[in-house]
């Protein structure tokens, strides 16, 4: 199992790596290479100017945090087809609304947002943590012929910088040096969009700073004359060879919005420092919490699009393969006040009603369950009947069927539930069924985005969910 999941995941670097390589190698010219649609229809009114995306990486037990069933406390000899939930069932502020112990803060500021209990994640075949985000993040399946960018590069293409310093997409807390990373990479990108569109990577949000700074040792004049010299080789086309005009053009543009961040005195907002010590104390779970901090302070600076993760890494954080329980009241304790605590302050400070926050997964987790009912996917953990082991304990295996996703601000309705899980296990969605291209859309709905939102790119129409076709779930909106 273990090998052919190896090879799995080695086939979809390779096709990842040509797409990526076929997308910047076009050579068609620039007015052809990237070419915009006229919407059919007039531009929608948009409710939100800035997205933050609060992700869960790894796999998030809706029935152990957003959508509790029925409690089945820790005893040696229980069967495991009894547990459906690891954790007892808390109030929030929203009548009828529970939550899994652990979760009180962000059941909290409920009254203030929505959730949805239906998501369904695609059937991609074999389940991978890494292609089901890509999925997630680019609203396309893996592998496409052409890279498909990321959410927040379309955002950042289609809206443009709120303010001409602060990068429009910003992506914090997923570091490249893990297990996987060039799967992660392959969907952090803007793809044919150009680089100018793609993330401004913060891997730790606590040393934000040192991102609009030059390398470690490297003095400004130093730093100044690499750049100049970098734009010279770029100009010549001695960088990217097989780039077409527009990648390097985009690139250029990439490279000087990055040297204006260095010298601009609105860098200080990377800055987590400037904060006073009782709130940087209230964020401070870790990196996960810092970066909730960090977007707060660039949302109310003209970010458009703002990622925070907890940060995928194989067997660690949500992907919880062993010990389910205890990881996660960890991943608990990291998540709950400073979500909260971000929520509050956007509100206090008036941006949460431009500001959409979106808390998501790439999926779910059962104990039993892998995939859902009727699909043809291997097991990837062994799972006793009889649990006399605790690190049995908890929701351990791949759930596509059923999970959750929270939102706030941005003209979302506030205190609403929408969709319905089964209590009974599998605990799928049973009632309004949402999937990613409606995801998207919602989001782009908020933004003002048209669905017909389109480039030509290798002689065919790329929207921004397939075909055009994604639907807003308009009954979010207050």
């Amino acid at each position: 199992m273990v090998m052919e999941t190896q090879n799995l995941r080695r086939d979809f670097i390779k096709k990842m790596t040509a797409a990526s390589i076929a997308a910047s190698a076009t050579t068609i010219p620039l007015t052809s290479f990237l070419s915009s649609c006229t919407p059919r229809f007039p531009k929608i009114p948009a409710t939100a100017d800035t997205v933050i995306l609060l992700w869960m990486a790894g796999g998030m037990a809706h029935t152990e945090t957003f959508d509790p069933k029925a409690y089945v406390p820790y005893k040696k000899g229980v069967e495991s087809k009894r547990v459906l939930s690891t954790f007892p069932k808390v109030p929030t502020v929203v009548d009828g609304l529970d939550f899994s112990q652990g979760l009180a803060s962000i059941g909290g500021v409920m009254d203030k947002g929505a959730i949805i209990h239906s998501y369904k994640s695609a059937d991609l075949g074999h389940i991978l943590h890494t292609r089901h985000q890509y999925h997630w993040h680019t609203c396309y399946e893996p592998p496409q012929s052409v890279q498909a960018p990321h959410i927040g590069a379309w955002i950042a293409k289609e809206l443009g910088p709120a303010n001409p310093v602060i990068p429009p997409f910003i992506a914090m807390g997923q570091r490249f040096t893990v297990g996987e990373a060039e799967e992660l990479k392959a969907f952090h990108s803007a793809g044919f969009l150009g680089s100018e569109f793609g993330p401004f990577l913060i891997p730790d949000p606590s040393g934000g700073l040192d991102s609009v700074r030059p390398p470690q040792g490297m003095s400004l004049k130093r730093f100044e004359a690499r750049f100049k010299l970098y734009k010279e080789l770029a100009n010549q086309n001695k960088i990217m060879e097989a780039g077409s005009d527009y990648q390097r053009e985009s690139l250029m543009r990439s490279m000087e919005q990055s040297y204006r961040l260095l010298h601009s005195p609105e860098a200080k907002v990377f800055d987590l420092s400037q904060e006073p010590k009782e709130v940087y104390d209230t964020y401070n779970t870790g990196r996960f919490g810092l970066g909730c901090l960090m977007a707060k302070r660039l949302a109310m600076n003209g970010a458009r699009f703002i990622s925070v993760s907890t940060e995928y890494e194989p067997f660690l954080g949500w992907d919880t393969h062993e010990n389910g329980h205890t990881r996660t009241v960890k991943m608990k304790e990291l998540i709950d006040r400073p979500i909260a605590q971000l929520i509050i302050d956007l509100e206090k400070s008036g941006h949460l009603d431009r500001t959409l926050i979106i808390l998501a997964s790439e999926f779910s987790r059962d104990a039993i369950m892998e995939g859902r009912p009727g699909e043809l996917v291997q097991d990837q953990v062994d799972q006793p009947d009889i649990i006399e082991n605790e690190k049995f304990y908890g929701m351990h295996r791949h759930f596509t069927n059923g999970s959750s996703i929270l939102m706030w601000g941005g003209g979302i309705k506030k205190g609403l539930v929408y969709g319905k899980t089964a209590d009974e296990r599998p605990c799928a969605s049973i009632e309004n069924p949402v999937v990613i291209d409606q995801v998207h859309q919602t989001i782009y709905h908020a933004l003002g985005i048209p669905p017909e939102t389109h480039y030509t790119i290798e002689g065919r129409p790329f929207y921004t969910t397939p075909d055009g076709m994604g639907k807003p779930v308009l009954d979010l909106f207050g």
